[in-house]
């Protein structure tokens, strides 16, 4: 059975099953709700921990079989804990993981937690999975999205007596938080907790945030894609910096950004063949946020504009890589900066006639193709 993270306190109250299975990529939150699974199992009396790291295809699943299905020597009841960080468990594993599945159902002295990293659709179609879905309880742990995050500042202050101030100067505090620790939720956590060593419980003031939170955030390539696709400029700004500083290959922030140009001109190019959006983004398989972004976007595109970010990203990928281009920075960071902001600007919250213009101010230069 599948359940929210948000679910599992109320679900533990109403009484602890034999098998779970947390999957997710955010470390932070995977832990506390592997914290509370525990802390719960502790108090029914689970008192002997097990953990077993699969690491490698010929990783001996014998040992975890026997844990699974015998007696603790030391204790009534055991936790046995199953870690799997590629997410892969292989033929062996899978055929493992059905047997201790099936095998849970009948054994109330064994609590069993497997441990994912986030999974795919393919991975979760596999019988492993499914065995652990049916029966056990899975728990998709997902990471907090930037929109929510300054709300889950806010929440996890009031956990320790403190909040921010009301009104617009407490909104702009949490935003500056927000900003520090984007993407490092376990960094945000490790800032809050500062704060209650720092200041006594009550109403937090912007100075007060800013002389103790640190700029500890944490940028990846697909972030950048959903803030170049949402045209938030100055996020974009500030994550081309950071990754930058962070020493991200030049190439690879290429890759993503190209990538989704080159969708959006797959998906154009399909519309202006009669297919309906909806039908064009499942073709190109996009999914999930960036579908939402694309549904926004592509309506007001024209089909030059795409095909001069088309062009303006086979030019950068000369530049990266050591060409020089005519009208383009020799600087392959200064290049990309260029290039992303080209296309946040594109699709940011424009009237169309302003976006339709936008699209020809990048390089005026024809379509072309590269791979």
């Amino acid at each position: 059975m599948q359940l929210a993270a948000s679910q599992l306190q109320q679900h533990l109250q109403r009484g602890l099953k034999s098998l779970y299975t947390l999957h997710g990529d955010e470390p932070l939150l995977v832990q506390e709700a592997g914290d509370s699974i525990r802390a719960f199992a502790r108090a029914q009396g689970f008192t002997e921990r097990t953990s077993h790291t699969v690491a490698g295809a010929h990783f001996d699943w014998s040992e975890v079989l026997a844990a699974g299905g015998s007696l603790s020597l030391f204790a009534d009841k055991q936790i046995v804990e199953i870690r799997i960080p590629s997410g892969k468990p292989g033929k062996d594993g899978s055929a493992a993981i059905q047997q201790l599945a099936e095998q849970s159902k009948d054994n109330d002295s064994t609590l069993t937690l497997v441990m994912l990293p986030r999974l795919d659709k393919m991975t979760k179609s596999g019988a492993w999975f499914a065995a652990l879905e049916s029966f056990g309880i899975t728990i998709g742990v997902e990471p907090v999205e930037r929109n929510a995050l300054p709300q889950w500042i806010a929440q996890r202050l009031s956990t320790q007596g403190q909040r921010v101030m009301a009104g617009e100067e407490g909104q702009r505090t949490l935003q500056f938080f927000a900003d520090r620790v984007e993407g490092n939720l376990l960094a945000a956590h490790q800032e809050i907790q500062k704060l209650a060593l720092l200041f006594p419980e009550g109403e937090l003031s912007f100075d007060q945030v800013e002389s103790a939170v640190l700029n500890v955030a944490r940028y990846d390539v697909f972030k950048l894609s959903e803030a170049v696709l949402a045209g938030q400029t100055a996020r974009v700004q500030r994550m081309l910096d950071g990754l930058q500083a962070e020493g991200e290959a030049e190439v690879l922030v290429h890759y993503t950004l190209a990538e989704d140009i080159r969708a959006l001109k797959r998906v154009k190019d399909a519309m202006a063949q009669g297919r309906p959006l909806p039908m064009a983004l499942r073709e190109q398989r996009v999914w999930g946020v960036k579908e939402r972004l694309f549904e926004r976007v592509l309506p007001r595109l024209s089909e030059t504009s795409v095909a001069n970010l088309l062009h303006a990203a086979h030019q950068v990928d000369g530049i990266v890589k050591g060409l020089k281009q005519p009208d383009w920075p020799a600087n392959g960071w200064q290049a990309l900066h260029r290039l992303a902001m080209d296309l946040c600007n594109q699709c940011a919250v424009l009237p169309d006639s302003r976006a339709a213009r936008a699209g020809t101010a990048i390089g005026g230069a024809p379509s072309g193709r590269f791979s």
